[in-house]
C-alpha cells in the first residue's frame, strides 16, 4: 500500500501519566533509523523528557519534538505530557497534529484516566488511533481494557489486530484486514508466520466485527456484507482511512515500547490511514489558497542561549531563512529533535520548525495569513491551585516579574495576580508539580531564588452596630499647629453595598475643603480594622466638627478622621468575613460521593449535583466552600479519582467566621502584622 499523503505530517502521542509515550517515541525513532540506540526514561537519557525538570521527576512535563523519516515519508513526533498538570501544552501540540497516538495501558480500571483526551480529541474531529501499550505484562488483559475504554469513547472503537497467545503472554498478532499472522521477536523485526489455527475461529469472529463497524458507515459495504460478498481488501482500507480522517473511528492496535513489539505495525497505520496536512488545514479553516504560506504557533520557549523559540506547523507554502515572517524578521529557521536544533534554509507544507524571535507572536497565532474562519485555539485552563511567590533578594523584584511573564506565555495555564488585599504575588496553575515546575525554571533558567508558599486567605471585617464618634487632632509647636475636629457616625451596611461616606455638614462648621480629606482619612483606616483586616459594608457620616481659621489643614482632618474611626470601630462589634467560594466539581459518576465527602469535610455546602452536558457518564456537583479551604483541594479530588477529577470556581460572597476558627484566624493575623 502507498503513503496516505506525500507531504510530513505529524502524529501526537497522548495518554495518561506512566502509559509509556517517552517510551514509545524512542522505539519509533529507533524503528525509523532517527537514532541507533534507544534512551532511558529512569536514566534521563531519551530524546523526549529532555528539560532539567523532565528528567529531574522522570516524567514529560511540556512537549517534546523530534523528526524523523519512515520509507521515505517526513514524520514529526510530538511527546506529549500526561500528567494532566501539564495538558495546557498536549491540547496546544493537538491542535497542529494530523493524527495522534493514545497511549493507554492494559488495565481496565484505569480507562477512566483516558476520558478528558478523547472527550478534546472529538470536539475538535482529530483523528486518533489507541496503541494499548505494556502488553508483555502477564496481567495484560486486552479484551476487558477495550471495553473499559469503549465505557468512555464517543466513538467506536476497532480491533485492528488480534493477539497471538503463547500460554498467559502474547507472542505475536493477525492483522485483522490482511488477515496475515506475524510473531514477535525480542530486538528484532516481527517474522511473518502461517495464521495459527487455534485462532482460525476467533480471527474470523474479530475481523466480522470490524467490518460491520465499518459497514454502518459505509451503504456499499454494508450491501456487501448483507450478501455475503468478502470485500477486496483494498476497499476495506480505503473506508479506514477515509473514517480516521473523519474522526468517525479509533482503531486499535497493541505492543510493548519497551521490546519493540508492534512498533512497525503502528508505523505502517500511520503511514497509510493518517490524513495528510492539507486535509489537517482545511480542518483548521486554513484551505489552499495559490501563492500564500500559512503556520500556526504551539508552543512558545524562552531559551537560556537562542531567546525566544516559537514552534509553529506550516500548513501551506513555504518559509525561507531571513524571510519576513508577519513582518517579523526571525532570528533563525530551525528543525528540532528533543532538546537539539539544526538550522534550515526554508521549510514547507507539512514540516514542524521553530523560528527565533517572532517576539510580538503568541502560541494560538496564525503566521503568513489573516483567516477569519480558523479553528478557535483552546482556551487556557482555568486556575486550580496557587503559590504566593517570593525573590528572596529585594532587588529581583522587578526581574520576577519579567520571568514570570515569560512563563506565563510559555503555558498560558500559568496566571499571575498581583492580590492588593493580601499584598502578595500569586502564581496559579493546575497543581502542586506544576507550579514547582514553574519554580524551578526561575532557579534554573532566570537564576532568581524564588520561595512559594500557601497564599493568605483574603478575609474581611465589617460591623454589627452603630456608633457616633469624635475625633480630635490637635498639636502646637511652634508656628502654625494642626487642628481638625470631627463627629461622625459610624454603621453597617447590607453584605455586599462596600463603603460609603456622606456628610450632613450646615454652616460650614467643617469647611467644604475638608470634608474629602475627611473621607480619605477613613478610607485610610478601613484598610486595616480592628481585626486586622481590610473593613468592608460600612458607612460613615460626618454629621459635625469645628476648625481653626489658621492651623486646620487637610492632613489634620485626614488625622481627625483615622483617630476617631480608631476610637469608633472596636465599639461596633466587629466581625470576621470568609470568602466562599461557588465551586462545581466535574468527575466520573462512580466518583460523585467522594467528590461529595471532600466537600463535606471542608466545611462545604452541597447545593446539589447533576449530569455534565455531553459528557456521557459524569457529573457536575455544585457547592459553596470556603476560600480557606480551597488551597490543596485539586490535590485531594486527584487523588481519590484517579487523577480526572477537576473544578471550577468564582467567589460568591462573603460570609460571618465566628467561633474558635474565627479567634485562630485573627490571632495569626495579629502576629503576622507584628513582625
Amino acid at each position: 500500500m502507498t503513503s496516505r499523503s506525500t507531504l510530513p505530517r505529524v502524529a501526537a502521542l497522548v495518554g495518561p501519566y506512566g502509559s509509556g509515550k517517552t517510551s514509545l517515541l524512542e522505539s519509533l525513532l529507533l524503528a525509523t533509523g532517527a537514532i541507533h540506540r534507544k534512551g532511558s526514561v529512569t536514566d534521563g537519557t531519551s530524546v523526549g523528557d529532555s528539560t532539567p525538570e523532565a528528567r529531574q521527576r522522570g516524567m514529560s512535563t511540556e512537549v517534546s519534538v523530534a523528526a524523523a523519516s519512515y520509507l521515505d515519508d517526513r514524520w514529526t513526533f510530538l511527546d506529549c505530557p500526561g500528567s494532566i498538570e501539564f495538558q495546557q501544552d498536549t491540547y496546544n501540540a493537538l491542535m497542529v497534529a494530523d493524527a495522534a497516538v493514545v497511549v493507554v495501558e492494559p488495565e481496565p480500571a484505569r480507562a477512566v484516566m483516558v476520558a478528558p483526551i478523547l472527550k478534546f480529541l472529538d470536539q475538535h474531529a482529530i483523528p486518533h488511533l489507541l496503541f494499548i501499550n505494556k502488553v508483555e505484562s502477564a496481567q495484560a488483559r486486552l479484551r476487558e481494557t477495550l471495553e473499559a475504554l469503549q465505557a468512555v469513547s464517543d466513538r467506536p472503537l476497532l480491533l485492528r489486530e488480534l493477539p497471538i497467545r503463547n500460554g498467559e503472554s502474547i507472542s505475536g498478532f493477525v492483522d485483522l484486514v490482511s488477515e496475515r499472522a506475524w510473531q514477535y521477536r525480542e530486538g528484532k523485526r516481527s517474522e511473518l508466520i502461517k495464521l495459527p489455527q487455534t485462532a482460525l475461529s476467533e480471527e474470523q469472529t474479530a475481523r466480522q466485527e470490524m467490518l460491520e463497524h465499518l459497514a454502518d458507515l459505509d451503504d456499499h459495504l454494508l450491501e456487501e456484507l448483507l450478501s455475503d460478498i468478502a470485500p477486496p481488501t483494498n476497499e476495506v482500507y480505503e473506508n479506514l482511512s477515509r473514517d480516521l480522517a473523519g474522526d468517525l473511528i479509533v482503531p486499535v492496535f497493541f505492543g510493548s515500547a519497551t521490546l519493540d513489539h508492534g512498533i512497525v505495525r503502528l508505523l505502517k497505520s500511520l503511514r497509510h490511514d493518517a490524513p495528510g496536512p492539507e486535509e489537517s488545514a482545511s480542518r483548521h479553516g486554513l484551505a489552499a489558497e495559490e501563492g500564500q504560506s500559512a503556520g500556526r504557533v504551539f508552543k512558545t520557549v524562552h531559551a537560556a542561549h537562542t531567546g525566544k523559540l516559537s514552534y509553529a506547523r506550516i500548513w501551506r507554502g513555504e518559509f525561507s531563512e531571513g524571510g519576513l515572517v508577519n513582518g517579523i524578521r526571525p532570528s533563525g529557521l530551525f528543525t528540532a529533535v528533543g532538546a537539539n536544533l539544526q538550522k534550515l534554509g526554508k521549510a514547507g507544507a507539512g514540516d514542524v520548525v521553530a523560528f527565533g524571535r517572532l517576539d510580538t507572536i503568541n502560541t494560538g497565532d496564525v503566521l503568513g495569513t489573516a483567516n477569519a474562519s480558523v479553528l478557535p485555539w483552546p482556551a487556557p485552563l482555568p486556575p486550580l491551585f496557587s503559590l504566593s511567590v517570593h525573590a528572596e533578594r529585594k532587588q529581583d523584584d522587578v526581574k520576577l516579574t519579567g520571568a514570570l511573564a515569560k512563563l506565563t506565555e510559555e503555558d498560558p495555564s500559568l496566571s499571575v495576580e498581583q492580590n492588593q488585599d493580601v499584598g502578595e504575588l500569586i502564581l496559579w496553575g493546575q497543581g502542586e508539580i506544576h507550579l514547582q515546575v514553574a519554580l524551578e525554571k526561575l532557579r534554573s533558567r532566570f537564576n532568581l531564588s524564588v520561595t512559594g508558599r500557601r497564599p493568605q486567605v483574603p478575609y474581611k471585617e465589617t460591623i454589627r452596630k452603630s456608633v457616633s464618634e469624635h475625633g480630635r487632632h490637635k498639636r502646637q509647636s511652634g508656628g502654625h499647629g494642626q487642628f481638625g475636629d470631627i463627629y461622625v457616625d459610624i454603621g453597617p451596611l447590607p453584605r455586599g453595598s462596600g463603603f460609603q461616606f456622606t456628610d450632613t455638614i450646615v454652616g460650614g462648621v467643617v469647611p467644604k475643603q475638608y470634608i474629602p480629606s475627611v473621607a480619605e482619612g477613613v478610607e485610610e483606616y478601613l484598610k486595616q480594622g480592628p481585626l486586622g483586616f481590610r473593613v468592608v459594608d460600612v458607612k460613615v457620616i460626618l454629621t459635625s466638627g469645628s476648625y481653626h481659621t489658621v492651623d486646620s489643614s487637610d492632613m489634620a482632618f485626614k488625622t481627625a478622621a483615622r483617630i476617631a474611626m480608631t476610637e469608633g470601630m472596636p465599639k461596633c462589634d466587629p466581625v470576621l468575613l470568609e470568602p466562599i467560594l461557588a465551586v462545581e466539581i466535574t468527575v466520573p459518576a462512580e466518583f460523585t460521593s467522594k467528590a461529595q465527602r471532600i466537600i463535606s469535610g471542608r466545611r462545604g455546602q452541597i447545593l446539589g449535583y447533576e449530569a455534565k452536558d455531553g459528557w456521557k457518564g459524569w457529573d457536575v456537583v455544585s457547592a459553596f466552600l470556603p476560600q480557606a479551604e480551597m488551597s490543596d483541594l485539586i490535590v485531594e479530588l486527584r487523588s481519590l479519582t484517579m487523577g480526572v477529577g477537576t473544578f471550577s470556581w468564582r467567589f460568591d460572597h462573603l460570609q460571618e467566621m465566628t467561633g474558635r476558627g474565627a479567634d485562630k484566624v485573627v490571632e495569626e493575623r495579629r502576629a503576622a502584622l507584628v513582625q
